[in-house]
């Protein structure tokens, strides 16, 4: 009876140790935000929530998961995989996305590849790691540079109006889902790039569809026009000068390990504390890519991309 009794408490202390890792796990995975919402046309905090990094979202359906806005509340981690390997002695890299889950184990979302004999860049993304290529239901969308390389497009895979004027009724004009600039800033190539990221708005958590038939109603025109009615205009969160390091810092909360110029945090110019998106690296071909609402996956891998590709942030 006694050896009953004291493995009865071993294995209640057992339980008990086992129940304070996992809490311990949990806790490690959530951390406080404030929440952000529109009132009369002002940003005002409501409350600071706990909330976990993991996502609700099922992954099976790899193209939907791509194109749904993360749900509120939550931040998704990804980890972004540069390839050098194969295409031209790495003049063409393949990035991989992958979801970074609880339990360490990752799920590959997307791949994107820059497309060679085109005049600008031009980044396909798929879904299938194998088959990078345009005519496949894989294709998801892609991403265009201008001839400078400061201003790029993110699209879907609908069709391209202009090069398809008779678009079957199975077939989508394509929407444009993102366009990012970049700019130097008065340190000239040495300091901190300038980033802003304008998408389209939302609507009861719905994204807005922009679907230009012309120049005059793409994202980068509207925007230079200041005309951003059902737009949302995001920037890069400037970073602050270290006198010890003698460098530019974003505290990443330890999810970058490295420090580059490609190194960068998105916030709304209203509220600097809620981190839309953060990309960085943690080793040679490694970063982590960090996203929340209102941004999609392909969104913010297309972000990503773009700060591989920008002639403005190169190192």
């Amino acid at each position: 009876d006694e050896d009953n009794s004291e493995k009865e408490k071993k294995e209640k202390k057992s339980n008990r140790k086992e129940k304070s890792l996992a809490d311990n796990d949990r806790v490690r995975h959530t951390f406080h935000f404030e929440c952000i919402e529109k009132n009369n046309s002002k940003t005002i905090l409501i409350k600071t929530f706990i909330f976990q990094t993991t996502s609700p979202m099922s992954v099976e359906d790899l193209e939907k998961f791509a194109l749904r806005p993360a749900p509120k509340e939550v931040t998704i981690q990804c980890r972004v995989t540069r390839d050098r390997r194969g295409m031209e002695k790495g003049m063409f890299p393949t990035y991989y996305l992958h979801l970074e889950k609880d339990d360490g184990k990752r799920v590959f979302l997307m791949a994107g590849r820059k497309r060679k004999k085109c005049k600008t860049a031009n980044y396909l993304i798929s879904t299938d790691p194998t088959n990078l290529s345009r005519n496949t239901n894989s294709y998801i969308g892609k991403l265009r540079s201008n001839v400078l390389g400061t201003k790029f497009t993110v699209y879907d895979g609908g069709e391209n109006p202009e090069k398809k004027p008779f678009i079957k009724e199975s077939e989508s004009v394509r929407q444009e889902l993102a366009a990012i600039c970049y700019e130097t800033n008065v340190l000239g190539f040495k300091g901190p790039r300038k980033m802003t990221v304008i998408i389209p708005g939302m609507i009861d958590d719905e994204r807005v569809s922009i679907a230009p038939k012309n120049e005059l109603e793409t994202l980068l025109t509207r925007h230079a026009n200041h005309n951003t009615d059902q737009l949302i205009t995001l920037i890069n969160k400037c970073p602050s000068w270290n006198e010890q390091t003698h460098s530019y810092v974003l505290n990443f909360h330890g999810r970058v390990t490295q420090a580059s110029v490609k190194n960068f945090q998105i916030i709304h110019p209203d509220n600097e504390d809620y981190i839309v998106m953060q990309f960085g690296r943690v080793a040679e071909d490694v970063f982590s890519m960090d996203y929340s609402y209102p941004l999609c996956a392909l969104q913010a891998f297309a972000i990503t991309l773009s700060a591989f590709d920008s002639k403005l942030a190169c190192e």
